[in-house]
């Protein structure tokens, strides 16, 4: 699939946000010790991975009812959906000068990702977290992603590459007071 940057200005994909606030105290601190011993932006961008992944725990999968969105308050709470686990990696990620996307794919609902730009390309991540079924990994060669769309099924890969987490996923996730209202109102298109 050929993926495409919504922004031209590939310093778009470095900028903090509300949602991507990179500049906080606590996602600095995180992707400094993240880059402690790492020797180049591969080898960060595959432990930030890791640690999105592996230590802030799916809110479906382990119970949560509590709704994140900041990637501050994903690193603090440690828990989210995959959108939220998706604006914590992208913004450890751009903390370290590494460009990173907001993805999406579409099954019953939206299912968020990132890009990450490396060796001159973009390549999809899925951060969610593994589980029985679901094993995602971090590659450069091919997508390890934690799910495959069935196009016979309707389902589909968005090919666009956002900068900043899209409006309705963003005001699903800030409109939601707990984790049951949010899953009512996921959206189930872009």
């Amino acid at each position: 699939m050929q993926l495409i940057q919504q922004t031209p200005d590939l310093s778009a994909y470095l900028a903090a946000s509300e949602a991507i606030d990179h500049h906080h105290p606590l996602v600095r601190e995180t992707a400094e010790r993240l880059a402690e011993g790492v020797d180049d932006s591969y080898a960060y961008a595959r432990a930030a991975f890791e640690f999105v992944r592996d230590t802030i725990p799916h809110s479906q999968d382990s119970g949560d009812l509590r709704v994140t969105w900041r990637a501050s308050d994903v690193l603090e709470q440690r828990t989210g959906i995959c959108y939220a686990k998706a604006h914590a990696l992208t913004a450890l990620l751009r903390a370290e000068d590494i460009p990173t996307a907001l993805c999406y794919q579409k099954f019953d609902e939206v299912h968020g990702l990132v890009a990450v730009r490396l060796n001159g390309a973009w390549h999809r991540q899925d951060p969610r977290g593994n589980k029985p079924g679901v094993d995602a990994q971090f590659s450069l060669d091919g997508e390890r992603l934690a799910f495959t769309p069935d196009h016979a099924a309707d389902e589909m890969d968005y090919p666009e590459l956002y900068a900043e987490p899209h409006p309705v996923v963003l005001n699903a996730l800030t409109a939601a007071r707990d984790r049951p209202r949010l899953w009512q109102t996921l959206p189930t298109a872009l």
